[in-house]
């Protein structure tokens, strides 16, 4: 029955993560954004084409997180990192829901500036989407930090270990480029950038996933706090 229940909840990481990856559409829909100096947000904006695909979709992945966020803490062992893990796992879900169905309202263009909001790179600053999106991605830095150093101390979820903290690694690094990048003069590609980085959480929760599925043994791994 555990068994079952793991296996349950593995899919439904690795299927949150593929949806998360829906931006990947882009390339196939034709939505108009340069993926160079465009933002995600953008994809899912009022008025956009295709906004229904990738707010469906995100809302999927973000459904379906908080729920496995919410098993796990009841199916899996209650260690400190990982209940940090999994309630931090929780908001991102939450967040991502909100940053779906909370989205920015114009996409401008120097032809078509927004009237109600700033232009620029950054027009979701200026939008309550601002805040869902900041809290979603703090909240799965928490995650994937807290799951990688569960792996290195109790052990159990050991793709974690090696692929996680390559992800963990990739994801701090681009948003390192975002951040710094975003003060300087230029676009610096942050469009690419973000997709680098939310392409590199995307892999870590189908690694979650998969680190899930391949602990059959994990209440026996894991060692007292």
């Amino acid at each position: 029955m555990i068994a079952a229940v793991r296996t349950a909840l593995a899919l439904a990481i690795v299927v949150a993560g593929i949806a998360y990856s829906s931006w990947l559409l882009e390339y196939v829909l034709h939505t108009g954004l340069d993926p160079t100096t465009s933002f995600l947000s953008e994809l899912d904006a009022v008025g956009q084409r295709y906004r229904d695909v990738f707010s469906i979709a995100d809302t999927v992945s973000g459904s379906l997180l908080a729920a496995s966020a919410v098993a796990a803490l009841f199916v899996l062992p209650r260690k400190k990192l990982a209940t940090v893990g999994w309630v931090a796992l929780f908001v991102f879900g939450v967040a991502t829901i909100a940053d779906a169905n909370l989205p920015i309202t114009c996409v401008p263009s120097a032809l078509h500036p927004c009237p109600s909001e700033p232009s620029g790179l950054f027009p979701q600053l200026h939008h309550i989407h601002a805040l869902t999106s900041t809290v979603a991605v703090n909240a799965i830095f928490i995650a994937m930090i807290a799951f990688t150093w569960a792996e290195f101390r109790y052990g159990g979820w050991h793709a974690l270990r090696a692929t996680g903290l390559v992800l963990l690694i990739c994801a701090s690094t681009t948003t390192a480029w975002l951040l710094i990048a975003d003060n300087l003069p230029g676009d610096y590609a942050l469009g690419v950038a973000q997709r680098v980085q939310v392409g590199g959480f995307s892999l870590w929760l189908v690694t979650l996933g998969v680190a899930v599925w391949r602990s059959p043994t994990l209440r026996h791994h894991e060692r007292s706090d």
